[in-house]
């Protein structure tokens, strides 16, 4: 039954994606129609592809628990902690693992809220391998933050640079800009992929009362020790300040440059900023013709699955 409800469902859709801001419950929704679907899951998120990188970036593993079976994902924890991942990287390794998934008729739920992850499989950037520019870097290193930004935003392509909140990351985004401009055309060209897009959504409050919640609960569960254990092995400040959010306020403690009560209110703070960006992502792709069917987060686990699972059923 389920074999014949995914040949039916690759008549109309090659993937759903389930995104929303940060705190939405997407692992746990995608995993539970996953379960319906007979499906498997492919990551859309910019820091889970780090090993030992669980509790900052927000590996609920429990949560691809569904009555009693472990749903399969794919693209978390399969680069080195201190590595810099990056866009087309993703693409490529998200098309090893699409392609696996049709070959196999397994149907495909993409879960992730890093919109630029997600936005690059559904309008198909054309993504460039872009060697460190050493010149280049010499003169951008000279420049302000807001010189850099300034730069960055002239770009007609502009990289997400919601949440570039680091020198390195927004030196690093100038840089692929130029190259990408410098080659004109040229570039992997991605297939054309009918996605459904499904957003979890709740109003202000609810969210940031999750994002509070879901904060104290990692810092418990021993996310300071996370970080901790990651310098001891030898992963700079420096990189880890890279990452951001969890990582930057979390090492800028133990560094000694912010008490523990100021990281919590400084990270906290950061967080919420995050998901008010997420979410300018998303109507961004909204406004490029991109259709988010948005559902509300606070309703019942069955209901949502059932609502997704009549829009799956639909051709739109």
């Amino acid at each position: 039954m389920i074999k014949n409800l995914n040949v039916e469902l690759n008549s109309i859709y090659d993937l759903l994606v389930i995104t929303g801001p940060t705190a939405s419950g997407k692992t746990a929704m995608a995993a539970s129609i996953a379960a319906r679907l007979g499906g498997e899951i492919i990551s859309a998120d910019s820091r889970q592809v780090y090993k030992g990188m669980n509790l900052g970036t927000g590996k609920d593993y429990d949560d691809y628990l569904v009555n009693g079976t472990k749903i399969p994902y794919h693209l978390i924890d399969i680069a080195e902690p201190g590595y810099k991942y990056n866009v087309f990287e993703y693409q490529r390794d998200f098309m090893k693992v699409y392609s696996n998934m049709k070959k196999r008729n397994i149907f495909p739920v993409v879960c992730g809220g890093s919109g630029m992850y997600a936005d690059s499989i559904i309008t198909g950037y054309k993504m460039f391998e872009v060697p460190p520019d050493s010149g280049l870097r010499v003169e951008l290193e000279k420049k302000s933050m807001e010189e850099l930004k300034e730069i960055l935003s002239t770009f007609k392509n502009l990289h997400n640079s919601t949440d570039l909140d680091t020198r390195k990351r927004v030196i690093r985004a100038i840089e692929i800009e130029h190259s990408s401009r410098d080659k004109g055309k040229q570039g992997n060209e991605f297939p054309k992929i009918r996605a459904l897009l499904i957003g979890i959504v709740f109003d202000r409050d609810t969210r940031r009362r999750r994002i509070s919640e879901r904060l104290k609960q990692r810092l418990n569960s021993g996310m300071i020790n996370e970080v901790k254990n990651l310098i001891d092995i030898g992963i700079s400040p420096e990189t880890l300040i890279y990452y951001g959010l969890e990582y930057k306020f979390i090492t800028l403690h133990l560094m000694g440059k912010l008490t523990h009560d100021e990281m919590v209110r400084d990270l906290e703070t950061a967080i919420h900023q995050f998901a008010k960006r997420q979410m300018t992502w998303f109507r961004g792709m909204e406004r490029k013709g991109i259709k988010i069917n948005w559902i509300e987060g606070t309703l019942p686990m069955e209901e949502k699955v059932e609502k997704v699972m009549g829009l799956l059923s639909v051709e739109t």
